[in-house]
């Protein structure tokens, strides 16, 4: 009897190398599933999904805005959101998504800013009690508006949801870019308002970490004008007795709050790891970038042109080895 032929070799193993659980990632929608399988679906045409998505989220604000924001960028985002327009012309839902992805589109220089702006207001008459696409005004008026028109959209906003999370940081981008002379003002009117957003907010509010955000705005700002090195290790922007204030004040605010519910919770911690890190306190910095796990935001991490994943893993790296 012929013996069997043996088996086959196994297969050799793949190229490169093995992606880590905790490899560094960068992906709008964050540590949200939903979303991203949502976004998935958007870019294959299958709108219906974002409809059941939106009608679940329901008038959680800052959930809403955040899903919108990123289901905006989806490529081919507005030509599906038009379909459903088609479909459901009384979409307030609809007119939004379309509003989000026209604005992306003139923020690419493939659209109309103009044509942007009265998509937003469409949805803002069809649905007049949500603040989302007036945050989709604000983020037009971030690059293309006046600072009356930033301020009317942030007014229109706060009259909603006074402690909208997106429309602050928006705001304190805004404000951070007025320089004045050749150094950093400690009384510049961004730390004023990210002080004033803090205050005023409910104490589990997560714009407890707002002065921290306006921080790092300031230093983009100073770095691009030559005012800062490009390298933040080589800054002091982060030493001064104020930053120390604010950045203790925020770390010990997530010490006892931590927001965990929060939709963009992932963007105030990356804020917090990075002036944490750049203050010199890696325990601290480790313990924040535990709790980010994979998910690095751009801001802070890719100001001054660096690569945000790149920046973000060397630092959770030093830190990780100093404690």
């Amino acid at each position: 009897m012929t013996p069997p032929p043996p088996p086959p070799p196994p297969p050799p193993p793949p190229l490169g190398r093995p992606r880590r659980k905790d490899a560094p990632v960068v992906t709008p929608a964050l540590d949200d599933t939903e979303l991203a399988a949502a976004t998935d679906a958007l870019a294959h045409g299958r709108w219906s999904r974002v409809r059941t998505l939106l009608a679940e989220t329901g008038e959680d604000w800052d959930l809403r805005g955040h899903r919108l924001a990123v289901l905006g960028r989806c490529p081919g985002g507005a030509a599906w959101a038009g379909d459903w327009q088609l479909a459901e012309p009384e979409s307030g839902d609809a007119a939004t998504l379309l509003a989000f992805a026209t604005v992306q589109l003139a923020l690419r220089g493939k659209g109309s800013p103009e044509a942007a702006d009265a998509a937003c207001r469409t949805a803002a008459r069809m649905l007049p009690h949500d603040p989302t696409p007036w945050l989709g005004v604000l983020t037009l008026a971030r690059r293309t508006g006046t600072v009356d028109e930033r301020e009317h959209a942030f007014d229109q906003i706060r009259a909603r949801h006074p402690d909208h999370h997106h429309a602050h940081h928006l705001m304190t981008a805004c404000l951070a870019e007025h320089q004045e002379g050749d150094t950093d003002d400690p009384l510049h009117q961004v730390y004023d308002f990210a002080a004033w957003a803090a205050e005023q907010a409910p104490a589990d509010s997560p714009l407890a970490v707002l002065p921290v955000v306006a921080h790092a705005e300031r230093y983009r700002v100073m770095a691009a004008a030559g005012l800062e090195p490009p390298d933040p290790a080589a800054s002091g922007h982060w030493s001064t007795r104020r930053a120390r204030q604010v950045m203790k004040a925020a770390f010990d605010w997530w010490l006892e709050w931590e927001g965990e519910g929060h939709p963009r919770r992932k963007v105030d911690l990356n804020f917090l790891a990075h002036a944490k890190f750049y203050e010199g306190r890696m325990a601290e910095a480790a313990a924040l970038f535990h709790r980010i796990g994979r998910y690095v935001t751009p801001a802070p991490w890719a100001y001054t042109g660096r690569d945000a994943r790149k920046a973000f893993k060397a630092a959770r790296d030093t830190a990780y080895r100093a404690t």
